[in-house]
């Protein structure tokens, strides 16, 4: 009779070979990180970046959320600028970006309000205003967020999948990744974690805790007739980039059957099958029962599901609900809330920094924060500002040769303020 397989085997132990040694070592691509290598790079440290897939953005492209949801306070001052908004120069430069004018901030015009509103530029409950939020081409983001990089000298690695981390006292030595070539090391002097989902401060023991969420898949269609008109007749979706194309946000359709964890196989792969099942069901459904979209075409289904929490850091600080408008000394970023208004958080140093670990931070959807914080953190603009202090630190902590966890604050604050960055808006 054949035997049960067993539960577990032991590996042999192996030796990989050391592919690169770097400065300063980003893991994760997407906006946070391209924001985290550009500062490095930029203030003078040698800097790999190394993503998974073969292009930049993470969500922010490959997942279709194409939203800039928020870069004010919701009373028409600017909250985040640095490497965010020159983003947005970059994309305005190429005509792939949509937002309102400095002038209609903050502008509690019902007619403004409802036209940004069917780009999905304002959103929560109301009385609403005009946001400084920012609607965008996927496609040219990634080409943006790589110009970006090439022009800032930070070096890519595409295709290789971080695996575990290289472990010394206090310190990550450097990461194990798992390339199609088989598996390497990359050493460096200060590991940012901007993996989304804290894959290497998680295995280097830092203490996180985990969300289960529901997934959703966003999607693009084209050749729409009077897109407002199908819009004022109550349909979810926005407008967007190209004439004749529309947004379908979060599937547009009801959720899947259970809530998942994004960092399970099992349910990654659940989530995958369910989803796109129901945006075909909603594509064919437009296409029958929606005047204006009987000769619609799909354009693209999102590379990667619309989950925005699964680990989060447990940091030397947890920014939390009731840090809605605190002050900190050492405050690094600052985010409005894409719905609510006039609701600021100030992101502090801390919130970067893992407890146990003095040269590693998290940056993006990961860092130190509670549930209902993280509503705000999460969002790609400020993503960009934590991973543009992280970067920032990194290189600064290099130049006077002490580890992140010992970066001068203040230092870091000034310098990131000549960067553009906004930390103290009045209020």
């Amino acid at each position: 009779m054949r035997q049960p397989p067993p539960s577990e085997i032991q590996l042999p132990a192996t030796t990989v070979p050391v592919r690169s040694t770097t400065d300063v070592l980003v893991v994760g691509g997407g906006t946070a990180g391209v924001a985290a290598a550009v500062a490095a790079a930029r203030n003078g440290a040698d800097t790999l970046l190394v993503e998974r897939g073969t292009y930049l953005g993470g969500l922010a492209t490959g997942g279709l959320i194409i939203l800039l949801l928020t870069m004010d306070d919701g009373r028409g001052q600017q909250v985040i600028g640095g490497l965010c908004q020159e983003v947005v120069d970059r994309l305005a430069h190429r005509n792939a970006a949509f937002m309102p004018p400095p002038e209609e901030w903050g502008r509690d015009d019902d007619r403004l309000v409802e036209q940004y509103r069917r780009w999905g530029l304002v959103n929560g409950h109301g009385p609403h205003n005009v946001r400084y939020s920012v609607a965008y081409d996927a496609e040219e983001m990634k080409f943006a967020l790589e110009r970006l990089c090439v022009e800032s000298r930070v070096r890519l690695m595409y295709g290789a999948v971080a695996s575990e981390p290289i472990g010394g006292e206090g310190r990550i030595e450097g990461v194990v990744f798992q390339g199609k070539d088989g598996r390497f090391a990359v050493l460096a002097g200060t590991v940012i974690d901007a993996s989304g989902d804290l894959d290497v401060l998680s295995a280097a023991g830092a203490a996180c805790e985990k969300e289960k969420v529901a997934p959703w898949l966003w999607f693009t269609m084209g050749g729409v007739r009077e897109p407002e008109a199908a819009q004022g007749a109550g349909l979810r979706f926005f407008r967007t980039i190209g004439a004749g194309q529309v947004l379908l946000p979060w599937g547009a359709t009801g959720r899947v059957s259970r809530m998942i964890d994004a960092t399970d196989v099992d349910d990654i792969t659940y989530a995958s099958v369910a989803c796109r099942e129901l945006v075909m069901a909603e594509v064919d459904r437009l296409r029958k029962d929606v005047p204006g979209f009987e000769n619609a075409y799909l354009c693209h289904i999102a590379d990667q599901l619309d989950v925005t929490e699964s680990r989060r850091l447990v940091g030397r600080h947890v920014l939390s609900r009731d840090d809605l408008d605190a002050k900190f000394g050492d405050v690094v970023a600052v985010t409005g809330h894409w719905t609510k208004y006039d609701a600021v958080y100030n992101i502090p140093y801390r919130a970067l920094l893992p407890r146990g670990l003095n040269n590693a931070l998290a940056v993006g959807r990961c860092i130190s924060a509670d549930h209902r914080a993280h509503h705000a953190t999460k969002e790609i603009p400020a993503c960009f500002a934590t991973g543009e202090a992280a970067g920032t630190a990194a290189a600064i902590g290099l130049k006077h040769g002490v580890e992140v966890a010992d970066v001068d604050v203040e230092a870091l604050q000034r310098q990131l303020v000549s960067q553009g960055a906004i930390l103290w808006p009045d209020r």
